[in-house]
């Protein structure tokens, strides 16, 4: 008998370019399965395809030959992200099987589903724009039952940086939303825009819980500089009018990533850097924390 459970999910989102949500999601992913010895699967959905490049890619710039055989074969299965949701949005029931075709394993307990250019068409009339709200229920389903991969813990989603019809399916099946800014004018003028979008976006869906923390922040001392903690501030002030404003439940957590040049690489050099390792696990803490409060 399969006692499987579904995974805890987590997506990560910011409407702002460049504020390193893709390097976040990628190093939360390799923590959780490195350090916290759980199954791990990580979807990029993002068109622009930013996460799936950065994996075919050596830090020299050369192809990965592992990945990109495996892609290969992958593509010619139609086992994509795109042909799955041509299949479900088509006629008949959803006929897609679940198994290593589809998903690419990083690691033992790290796993992927990459992202695909064909993920661009998703913005046309071309699907059943009512059902793909279901498409990652369902989709994660399938994959809690499949037979062929492991019980997952965890699924994380590097989103795509503007609300698309993919990103419903993910953001209404979630039990967290992940929330990175910089400490910057731009980053806090942005936060209560997500926050007003998932509101009005999501319904008749339950909003999930929101995290909101602090990456990039400026280094000083062993904890943030003036200016990274004015803006830091200005963003719990905008996170708490918003929770108490509509009822969001909404947390700062106070366990930033700090700039440095050697997060910029953990994708290509395949895991979070040693000196990294601390700020993801009081972040990973924090996350935890709110997940099961």
């Amino acid at each position: 008998m399969n006692n499987k459970s579904p995974p805890k999910t987590i997506a990560t989102i910011n409407f702002k370019g460049g504020v390193g949500k893709t390097t976040i999601t990628w190093c939360l992913g390799d923590l959780i399965s490195t350090h916290g010895n759980s199954n791990t699967l990580l979807f990029d959905l993002d068109a622009q395809m930013s996460l799936t490049q950065a994996i075919t890619l050596n830090e020299d710039g050369s192809l990965y030959r592992k990945f990109s055989d495996w892609h290969e074969r992958s593509e010619k299965k139609g086992k994509t992200i795109f042909k799955a949701i041509e299949a479900y949005t088509g006629a008949g029931a959803f006929d897609f099987g679940v198994n290593y075709d589809f998903i690419y394993q990083i690691t033992d307990r790290y796993h992927f589903i990459p992202s695909a250019e064909d993920l661009y068409w998703l913005e046309l009339d071309v699907f059943d724009r009512q059902k793909m709200q279901g498409f990652i229920r369902e989709l994660l389903g399938k994959i809690t039952w499949s037979k062929n991969v492991p019980d997952y813990n965890y699924a994380l989603f590097d989103c795509p940086p503007s609300f698309t019809l993919l990103s419903y399916s993910i953001l209404s099946v979630c039990d967290l939303i992940l929330i990175p800014v910089n400490p910057d004018f731009y980053a806090v003028k942005g936060v209560p825009l997500i926050l007003n979008t998932l509101q009005l976006r999501i319904e008749p869906f339950p909003i999930p819980k929101i995290a909101v923390f602090m990456n990039k922040a400026k280094p000083y001392g062993g904890t943030m500089t003036k200016e990274s903690q004015f803006y830091w501030n200005q963003v719990k002030s905008i996170c708490a009018h918003a929770a108490k404003k509509s009822g969001l439940k909404v947390k700062c957590l106070d366990t930033p990533i700090y700039e440095r040049v050697a997060l910029k690489r953990a994708v290509t050099t395949g895991g979070v850097p040693a000196e990294f390792v601390p700020d993801f696990k009081r972040l990973w803490s924090g996350v935890t924390e709110f997940l099961n409060d």
